[in-house]
């Protein structure tokens, strides 16, 4: 570990250093949207929106080659159909109950499917690896200053409207009653999904975007009960993850997306089993 410290003061070294501010950054949004998501119980929603964005960034891609519109770069390709994935299940989820779940794998595997084809319409190499399990060490200056603008954002509007996203995850009944417009709340809190999602992809990557999206706020609640105490314990868990897993990985040369997912996982399970054992002694 002492060793590792002294490499992050190493003028070559600064993809680390880089790696670090984005993994604190991102805990943040990670934090507290994972906790209205674990909540709310929409980590399928959730899902369908991660693997929907791999056809944003093909499509981005094709643009670029066929029509030369060279400012689509696959950032912004994932984040607008991260965004109207978010839309269209969240209406589908709202208006069209019994048809949820097919919509939702249809989005889910059209997503996947239509990024790998407009891929292969475009010549040259791409490699889509980075994307499906992360690369948080290939993370940019200009990556932080963005994460940073996401993070005001989701703390701006979790403030602001703290009560009424809080109604829409516990009791939308209730809110209803109140005169709250849960419909507007609950597109918003998918659509603050939707751009967490677009952070998390560069860290672990589409296939393992759920696990760091719950597995903190999970990890969180057997800590805490209330929301507001939940989700800075949850923003800490993942912070704890993001570091350590950056540091495994370079320590013993892995994939660090995969070592952030490990250990978020075996923390969990153990925090669970913990659990389970003191219900079974009291």
């Amino acid at each position: 570990m002492t060793e590792f410290f002294n490499i992050l003061f190493e003028p070559d070294n600064q993809f680390i250093r880089l790696s670090l501010y984005a993994g604190a950054l991102a805990s943040i949004a990670f934090g507290i949207i994972g906790t209205y998501v674990a909540a709310r119980k929409i980590a399928y929603l959730a899902g369908a929106i991660s693997h929907s964005v791999l056809c944003g960034i093909g499509a981005s891609l094709f643009l670029q080659y066929k029509f030369n519109m060279l400012w689509l770069t696959p950032f912004y390709g994932a984040v607008i159909s991260a965004v109207i994935s978010a839309v269209i299940v969240g209406f589908v989820s709202i208006y069209a109950k019994d048809k949820e779940e097919a919509v939702i794998s249809a989005v889910w595997v059209i997503g996947m499917a239509g990024g790998l084809i407009f891929i292969d319409l475009t010549p040259g190499y791409f490699d889509i690896t980075s994307y499906l399990f992360g690369d948080i060490l290939l993370i940019s200056e200009q990556d932080i200053f963005l994460i940073a603008g996401i993070d005001v954002l989701t703390l701006f509007i979790s403030f602001l409207f703290y009560n009424k996203l809080l109604a829409v995850t516990f009791d939308e009944e209730f809110a209803k009653l109140r005169g709250v417009n849960t419909k507007i709340f609950y597109i918003l809190l998918l659509s603050l999904t939707a751009l967490t999602i677009i952070l998390m992809i560069r860290i672990v990557g589409i296939l393992m975007v759920i696990a760091l999206l719950t597995l903190p706020a999970c990890c969180a609640r057997e800590f805490g009960k209330k929301i507001s105490h939940i989700m800075p314990l949850a923003v800490l868990f993942c912070a704890a993850f993001i570091f350590i897993g950056i540091w495994v990985s370079y320590v013993y040369n892995l994939s660090t997306g995969p070592v952030i997912i490990i250990i978020a996982g075996v923390v969990y399970s153990a925090l669970a089993l913990r659990s389970e054992i003191f219900k079974k002694r009291s």
